[in-house]
């Protein structure tokens, strides 16, 4: 009995490491994707395109970077990235991919916190 609580242990500390590893991988994966794609506009660096933009739109309200926005969901961000918004062209599929539309949703949510 001892041997098979051991090997469930071990098998659940694996699955778990394993799931870790993934998350990691996506996350910087996400990361990448933002400053592959993104970070030239909407950077925390003053006077960029994105960035003034929307300290204009928002006047101090909302952060304009988006690595400090909050108030942005997945959704959202799925969504600005394949709709695009205002003066940003949306982005299609052969440039970011759903995979990495995923990654970057995921970036931006945990990089808030």
């Amino acid at each position: 009995m001892k041997v098979s609580v051991r090997l469930i242990a071990l098998l659940a500390s694996v699955s778990w490491t394993t799931a870790g590893l993934a998350e990691e991988a996506s996350f910087e994966r996400g990361r990448q994707v933002y400053e592959r794609w993104c970070v030239h506009c909407h950077g925390r660096a003053t006077h960029l395109p994105g960035t003034s933009a929307l300290a204009v739109k928002y006047q101090g309200k909302v952060p304009a970077a988006l690595e400090d926005r909050t108030d942005l969901t997945q959704d959202a961000i799925r969504a600005f990235v394949r709709q695009g918004a205002f003066a940003m062209a949306p982005f299609r599929k052969t440039e970011i991919d759903d995979a990495e539309l995923e990654a970057l949703a995921a970036y931006l949510s945990d990089s808030r916190q």
